[in-house]
């Protein structure tokens, strides 16, 4: 599996927050397809609520046409979603994405539009700095 490039940027954000990677990549297979979700994590909430489990898909948007990494990204976000929900209803699934991108390509009217359309959480991730800047539920 190629990983994009700030995949383990993305990873040590997240257990920076006291994430727990359980799997990487957490493997699922759906009505005979396949997937790999790029991360799958767990944390403790609360003793009486348990854990909280996501499922994270990381993108670099580091490509000429951040268009197409995005219809890449959404492609593939609507059809983990689908799996998870049927899979492990319990795990919610993020697109993880760079703080530039999300600064740039993210606020554009049809990007927020589409997010707001599918619903669409995010984590917005420094590569640089390796933290979380934002979680968008």
């Amino acid at each position: 599996m190629a990983r994009d490039k700030y995949h383990y940027a993305a990873r040590i954000a997240l257990e920076k927050e006291k994430w727990v990677v359980t799997n990487d990549p957490l493997e699922l297979s759906f009505k005979q397809a396949d997937f790999e979700i790029d991360l799958a994590a767990e944390r403790l909430i609360a003793a009486e609520r348990g854990l909280e489990k996501i499922a994270v898909e990381i993108k670099s948007f580091l490509s000429k046409s951040a268009i197409s990494e995005f219809h890449t990204a959404l492609g593939q976000y609507l059809n983990y979603h689908e799996a998870l929900q049927n899979l492990q209803p319990d795990r919610k699934l993020f697109l993880a994405v760079p703080s530039d991108a999300y600064n740039t390509f993210f606020q554009l009217p049809f990007t927020q539009d589409s997010l707001k359309k599918y619903q669409i959480p995010l984590i917005v991730y420094n590569p640089k700095t390796e933290v979380i800047e934002l979680w968008k539920p």
